[in-house]
């Protein structure tokens, strides 16, 4: 059994490495057994599917969100856990794309659920609300860090010059803004508007 687990991990950590250089695109199995040595069973016996794979990627990525140190607040607790999440996103190429491919529901996974989920119920949310805040949480984050990993800056330019070509007035007005605020504010501004909710 010890050695099923070492080689499964031995294929996460070949399929992170592929990842990192290639984007999520290049990610398949046969690529993996390829970077490993070893025959595309090998690999298919450990996580039987790419889909699996991703899961297990996924569910690995989390393990690196540690949930030590935090505040008794519960609020200030949801807000640093989110932090924490988003840096293990961006901590890998196409982080946030492989995590919203998946339905992952494994050791670390749910580990940094239940730790949001118990916040949000100890800052006085019902169960309906705590776990809509939750999942609200949970997509934000993940589309936000999709288009922070995943925009050039010459499409900046190119959507900028769209913009900026009279036919979208309002647009136009908040262009430089809507485009160029960084990411960090983005994440505070929603983080806030989420929380914000539980006090009414």
């Amino acid at each position: 059994m010890a050695t099923e687990r070492r080689v499964r991990g031995d294929v996460i950590a070949a399929a992170f490495e592929l990842l990192d250089e290639a984007g999520l695109e290049a990610l398949t199995l046969r690529e993996v057994a390829r970077r490993l040595g070893v025959h595309l069973n090998t690999v298919s016996y450990q996580v039987k599917t790419k889909a699996r794979l991703r899961e297990l990627m996924a569910d690995a990525m989390l393990g690196s969100l540690s949930l030590d140190g935090l505040t008794g607040d519960p609020v200030g607790r949801v807000t640093e856990i989110l932090r924490r999440y988003r840096t293990s996103l961006l901590s890998h190429r196409d982080g946030a794309r492989l995590v919203a491919g998946t339905v992952a529901v494994e050791k670390n996974t749910l580990r940094v659920g239940n730790a949001i989920i118990g916040a949000l119920l100890e800052s006085g949310a019902d169960h309906e609300s705590a776990v809509r805040t939750f999942w609200g949480l949970h997509y934000f984050l993940l589309g936000l860090v999709q288009e922070e990993q995943g925009l050039p800056a010459q499409e900046h330019k190119d959507i900028l010059e769209v913009i900026h070509s009279g036919d979208y007035t309002a647009m136009a007005q908040v262009g430089d803004i809507i485009l160029n605020d960084p990411f960090d504010r983005r994440f505070g501004f929603g983080l806030d508007a989420f929380l914000r909710t539980l006090e009414r």
